[in-house]
């Protein structure tokens, strides 16, 4: 369009940020915006000129002098598989130890055919016999996920922007408005049949999975998806109307557990007004840089010592001992339940075979 072509002229002037390569979650698709649009968006909405300066220092304490000093009142977090590694859950391409690399018992093609959607309406069996093993409920928020939910609770988050498909967000505390699921989420799933599209519930489709029964639609008999983004498959709409809606309001960008590497993501990060990045591999020393910096470590220790700068460590750690305990206790009535329905039901079965 006339639009995208301005755009593609506008893109051609911008610098592009050197990123990590540090956490590549998922490629996906998109139709509705080129990635020249979206830099123009971001290019005209931010107004952003070369050489401003919102930061005294371009370092983790110069960042946080900037989140105190009450001139940063809207935070952004763009995160990846890298903030949820600390959890147990392991990241997609890390050589020896990433999804990709442990897939040959399933037989595929090639290691992201398990994400792709036209393999998965033939072959459903491998994607649900590895949901089985990633499935959320087993897994407990890391520092990261607690740091975002205490951004949110001093009212500094304006969104997290997550490429995750674990829902360790919303455990930890971030709810909808909170949090765009960009690679989508196992929260909701949907029968794949587009003159269908009936919606089931989490619990429906974790029954499914852990009988090892492939999930079909009782409406068409169709298979029944979650609704995590597959290779072929669009994001969900409220990237898109978030993204328009947010960034131009954006004070300060956060990025954790992501090399950016994955569009749209890598383009929502080219004109943030800071940029952090925890998870190493960044080269920020040019001599243009002005306003980007990059905190080399894990992202737990690095979401640790931006909270310590920020006077913020103790209440972080409480928060985290907290509800991990909370989850543990939830853990063990779940599991006496189970155990008491169980007994329950076999000693109604023993009544049943001695009166018969």
């Amino acid at each position: 369009t006339e639009e995208e072509e301005e755009a593609c002229d506008s893109a051609e002037d911008s610098e592009p940020l050197a990123l990590a390569n540090y956490v590549i979650l998922a490629n996906v698709r998109y139709a509705s915006f080129s990635v020249d649009f979206l830099r123009s968006l971001f290019s005209r909405t931010l107004g952003l000129s070369p050489g401003e300066k919102v930061l005294d220092e371009l370092t983790l304490d110069g960042v946080a002098r900037y989140i105190l000093s009450g001139k940063c009142k809207n935070i952004i977090c763009m995160v990846g598989a890298g903030i949820s590694t600390s959890a147990g859950i392991p990241d997609f391409r890390s050589p020896g130890t990433g999804l990709y690399a442990n897939l040959q018992k399933y037989n595929l093609p090639y290691p992201e055919a398990i994400f792709q959607i036209d393999y998965f309406k033939i072959h459903p069996e491998p994607f649900f016999a590895l949901a089985r093993e990633l499935y959320p409920g087993q897994f407990k928020p890391t520092v990261c996920h607690y740091f975002m939910r205490m951004l949110k609770d001093k009212g500094l988050l304006t969104r997290s922007f997550s490429q995750n498909i674990d829902t360790l967000e919303r455990v930890a505390g971030l709810e909808g408005e909170d949090l765009i699921e960009a690679h989508g989420t196992f929260h909701t799933s949907h029968c794949v049949s587009f003159l269908c599209r009936k919606e089931y519930s989490m619990d429906w489709m974790k029954n499914k999975i852990f009988s090892e029964d492939i999930p079909k639609c009782d409406s068409c008999g169709s298979l029944v998806k979650p609704d995590i983004v597959f290779f072929g498959e669009n994001l969900p709409d409220r990237f898109f109307t978030s993204m328009k809606m947010d960034f131009p309001r954006c004070d300060l960008l956060i990025i954790m557990g992501t090399s950016l590497q994955v569009q749209p993501f890598a383009s929502l990060s080219e004109f943030g007004m800071g940029l952090i990045g925890f998870g190493g591999g960044m080269d920020f020393d040019s001599d243009k840089a002005y306003r980007d910096v990059a905190h080399l470590s894990t992202c737990d220790d690095g979401c640790m010592a931006l909270a310590e700068l920020l006077g913020w460590k103790e209440e972080l750690e409480q928060m985290v001992k907290r509800e991990h305990a909370l989850i543990d206790s939830r853990d063990v009535k779940k599991k006496d339940e189970a155990n008491q329905n169980s007994k329950s039901t076999g000693a109604e079965a023993g009544k049943t075979d001695k009166t018969a």
